[in-house]
């Protein structure tokens, strides 16, 4: 558990909100857009869009908060922005409409995150190695609303999703209200600038890692549930696979703890790397296998769980000082950003001009190139 200096339940909380809004938000938001009567391709680029976001919102957020020393109120102007904003998708149902709402709320959306982790891992000082064990709560959240939205979205239309969203976005505010500026947060200023980390070899690899694995994951987060469906699930079927694969994640937080000082991140790292190529393959080729489903969303726990939790570690290592705030916000915008907009653009067009199937391929390839960067630059130790 972590040390008593941390605010455990309150960092905890917004986690929870966070990553509940995620699990309403990633595997149904296609549904939604399909409903509206859009195609892989379109459904594709506008999924990009909240990836996209990340690649611009995060950096300018994080230069802001690392000079004023001010990220919790960063997040609390973030978390109520997206709120008002998203609410816009009450009143278009065009391409563009919904593509500039999506623009504007993913803008303050995803700022929000990279802060948080920043201010959690100030608060834990040199337990950073216990992030895990508040993470986890945002893994729970996840769960719930993609648990009870994959049964509920089998008797009611998919048009009720934007209330949902609308509800969590507004819990995410609420829960940061509660997190208070930790002291260690104002940083003194450090010999190397952001501009000389960067160019280390070990951290241009580490970036270009991440890249890579977030946009093998690009065709599970925008087209998983369609690709379920198509092969015969349920909706509410779909949505307990989406909670396995994250109760799998779950685990893993649980012992990251003690996994990091003793086996070492570059280790953990490979082996995720390597597992998530195995994953999108059995994706591929058995998605009528129940056994094989199965075994491919437990292993969630590594392409994610082991994944994420190491690549925290390792940019909090690098990122030092007064460049915390930038380190996330760049993981966050080269991952989860241009990665995440990669992945879904290239899995709605290869969706649509081979195969569904043959998106999980290429997924599987870019995972494999990922693991061969991680082996050739990045160092081995045991922190």
């Amino acid at each position: 558990m972590v040390g008593v200096s941390a605010p455990y339940w309150r960092l905890s909380n917004f986690y929870f909100w966070y990553f509940a809004s995620l699990g309403a938000l990633v595997p149904y938001w296609s549904l939604y857009l399909k409903g509206r009567g859009f195609d892989a391709v379109a459904i594709g680029e506008l999924m990009a869009i909240l990836m996209a976001t990340k690649m611009v919102a995060p950096n300018i957020w994080g230069w802001i908060a690392d000079h004023t020393g001010q990220g919790m109120r960063i997040i609390r102007l973030a978390s109520a922005l997206s709120a008002l904003v998203f609410a816009g998708i009450f009143f278009t149902d065009s391409y563009w409409g919904i593509a500039l709402v999506m623009i504007g709320f993913s803008f303050f959306w995803n700022a929000a995150l990279p802060q948080f982790e920043a201010v959690t891992l100030s608060h834990l000082g040199a337990d950073t190695h216990r992030y895990s064990s508040i993470r986890l709560w945002g893994s729970m959240g996840f769960i719930v609303t993609v648990a009870g939205l994959g049964a509920a979205l089998d008797y009611v239309s998919s048009d009720r999703l934007p209330v949902v969203l609308v509800v969590l976005f507004a819990g995410i505010w609420l829960a940061s209200l509660a997190v208070s500026e930790n002291p260690q947060a104002h940083h003194p200023p450090h010999d190397h600038s952001i501009r000389d980390v960067i160019l280390r070899r070990e951290v241009l690899a580490l970036l270009a890692v991440c890249f890579l694995m977030q946009a093998s994951h690009g065709p599970y987060y925008a087209f998983y549930t369609l690709y379920m469906e198509d092969h015969g699930f349920s909706r509410n079927a779909i949505g307990q696979l989406w909670a396995l694969g994250v109760l799998a994640e779950i685990g893993v937080f649980l012992v990251m703890h003690r996994w990091l000082p003793t086996v070492g991140a570059r280790v953990l790292l490979l082996s995720s790397l390597l597992l998530a190529s195995l994953r999108w393959l059995l994706i591929a080729l058995w998605p009528d296998h129940l056994l094989w489903v199965l075994i491919a969303q437990l292993l969630h726990a590594a392409t994610f769980g082991v994944y994420h939790a190491v690549a925290i570690h390792l940019v909090h290592r690098y990122f030092v000082g007064r460049h915390q705030g930038r380190g996330q916000a760049l993981y966050s915008s080269l991952s989860f950003g241009a990665g995440g907009a990669f992945g879904s653009l290239y899995a709605g067009y290869v969706w649509s001009g081979i195969s569904p199937s043959a998106s999980f391929v290429a997924a599987a390839g870019l995972s494999l190139m990922a693991a061969f960067l991680a082996w050739r630059y990045i160092p081995g130790g045991r922190s």
